[in-house]
């Protein structure tokens, strides 16, 4: 079974995704019984995986954490611990960096993502745990791969998984900590 409770209320223990057939850089997400397009890195996904390459990791991700944009819209209700999000936050993408695909304080001298955006991609942005502790990370393994929102028209991402805004508010109440993305070519 994919999901644990009962009702609508039920946690999703399984997001699935599998690479759309004509397009390497869109996939199909499917929750439960529903399916809802999304997008994939620019380099499709890719096994083994490696920073800068611009795929999304082939596996199975948990969700261990997140982000939203206080600014922007009331904390979601999702059981996914969130931190607000503010100007000071960033994450590392430099591999010879000890912060390496952790969360940084800004400003951070080695290369790092802004978490604060222009655009609307981290309003809600949930961590998945590819290349973190508590297995260690591996140098150059990937940094920053994430489910957050997509760009309209669906663009590839660095290599996140990228859902529309309205399928982002329907997973949220659904998603727990511990609830597995798992990536299929």
């Amino acid at each position: 079974m994919n999901e644990k409770g009962r009702g609508k209320n039920r946690v999703i223990s399984t997001l699935w995704v599998r690479r759309a057939p004509r397009d390497r850089r869109r996939g199909l997400l499917i929750a439960g019984e529903e399916a809802f397009s999304c997008a994939l890195g620019r380099s499709g996904m890719r096994a083994p995986k490696r920073e800068g390459d611009g795929a999304t990791p082939v596996g199975a991700m948990r969700v261990v954490a997140g982000w939203y944009r206080p600014d922007r819209l009331a904390r979601p209700a999702t059981l996914v611990p969130l931190t607000p999000i503010t100007a000071r936050d960033g994450w590392c993408d430099a591999p010879a960096d000890p912060n390496y695909n952790r969360p940084v304080r800004l400003p951070y001298a080695a290369s790092h993502e802004k978490m604060l955006r222009d655009d609307r991609l981290y309003d809600v942005c949930l961590v998945l745990d590819w290349n973190l502790l508590p297995f260690g990370r591996r140098r150059n393994g990937g940094s920053a791969i994430f489910l957050h929102v997509a760009k309209p028209g669906f663009p590839p991402t660095e290599g996140c998984i990228a859902v529309a805004p309205e399928t982002m508010r329907r997973l949220l109440p659904r998603i727990g900590p511990g609830t597995v993305v798992k990536t299929l070519f």
